[in-house]
């Protein structure tokens, strides 16, 4: 399915909940949306769904306008945080039910259910009550769910948040072969950083109701319009330093990743070392400089500190990045 949303506004009464939203996601691509809490992540899902409806705007399927189309005609499957499974029903009559609704018939039921069970390793649970999984079954029940109605458009919302980090990792998997198998386009919502990085083929940065900036992954690592962008894509977050500590007048805030600082006797960033943490393969290094936040320094290898060493920090110039006191980037001339 082709989705495009032009100029999209929603209110909640006075609360202007999505602003001036343009986004094209083309069929099959995976788009994944993030933001912080409050920023209409999870509304214009609701919207794209036919859940909640648009004030201004419009929303096109496949080159059709679907405003006034409601939810359940607008082939679209959503799989939620909570698995929103029937307690009382087994798997298999979760993952009938709403075919049942559509009326298709008992053979292409079955056939279907039979090829989801494949696909999500659900084949010995099927007489299972959602009481009786683990929190990885419930959630492969969910998007079992989603997947056998075969929708033009698959949504998420936060759909692993409730599972620990190694479920996490398996059922991200799952849904990256999910996507390479069907090719159906999916719309992403989350805050782990892990599943925007390697899901995405374009991240969707959301603020206060509006889209920051959109595109490749790395394009967005990379290449962040604006301080904002820059801070909330990366982990450990980029570190920003006022210009003048670093003598750059043609910018009010540097940018750097804490992979590119490096110790040295030299540095130009001098401070204290206020904790530092061993991660086997890196050293994470939090220093307190001055008049700005502590910096984090990710420093390859296992290195021993003493809290409150004295260290010289420095970086290349040209891993830094520049932003004017808006936020904006300021770019280097070619």
């Amino acid at each position: 399915m082709d989705l495009r949303l032009k100029s999209v506004d929603k209110y909640y009464g006075e609360n202007h909940v999505l602003r001036d939203v343009n986004l094209t996601v083309p069929s099959g691509e995976f788009v994944v949306i993030v933001g912080p809490s409050g920023c209409g992540k999870t509304t214009l899902l609701r919207v794209i769904s036919g859940l909640e409806q648009i004030d201004n705007g419009t929303i096109e399927m496949d080159g059709v306008v679907v405003n006034d189309r409601p939810a359940a005609s607008r082939d679209v499957a959503m799989v939620f945080q909570s698995y929103a499974l029937y307690p009382h029903m087994t798997v298999t009559e979760n993952l009938a039910f709403s075919l049942e609704l559509e009326g298709l018939s008992a053979a292409e039921i079955r056939t279907r259910i039979e090829e989801v069970f494949r696909m999500l390793s659900l084949s010995d649970y099927g007489d299972r009550k959602p009481s009786e999984l683990s929190g990885g079954q419930r959630q492969r029940v969910a998007l079992g769910r989603a997947l056998v109605r075969k929708p033009k458009l698959f949504l998420f919302d936060e759909p692993l948040s409730n599972l620990d980090a190694a479920l996490r990792m398996n059922t991200r998997i799952e849904i990256a072969n999910i996507h390479r198998t069907l090719g159906t386009s999916i719309i992403y919502v989350t805050h782990d950083q892990t599943e925007a990085m390697t899901l995405a083929d374009k991240i969707v940065v959301m603020r206060e109701g509006r889209i920051e900036q959109a595109g490749p992954p790395l394009e967005l690592y990379n290449d962040p319009a604006n301080q904002f962008v820059a801070g909330f894509l990366g982990s450990p977050a980029m570190n920003f330093i006022k210009s003048d500590l670093l003598s750059i007048s043609n910018a009010s805030v540097v940018g750097l990743r804490p992979q590119y600082l490096h110790l040295t006797q030299t540095g130009r960033i001098k401070g204290k070392v206020l904790h530092f943490e061993r991660l086997g393969s890196d050293t994470h290094l939090l220093v307190e400089i001055e008049a700005t936040e502590p910096l984090i320094a990710r420093l390859v290898g296992q290195q021993e500190f003493t809290i409150g060493d004295r260290v010289a920090l420095d970086f290349d110039d040209e891993n830094a990045l520049l932003f004017d006191a808006t936020g904006t980037r300021v770019r280097r001339p070619s």
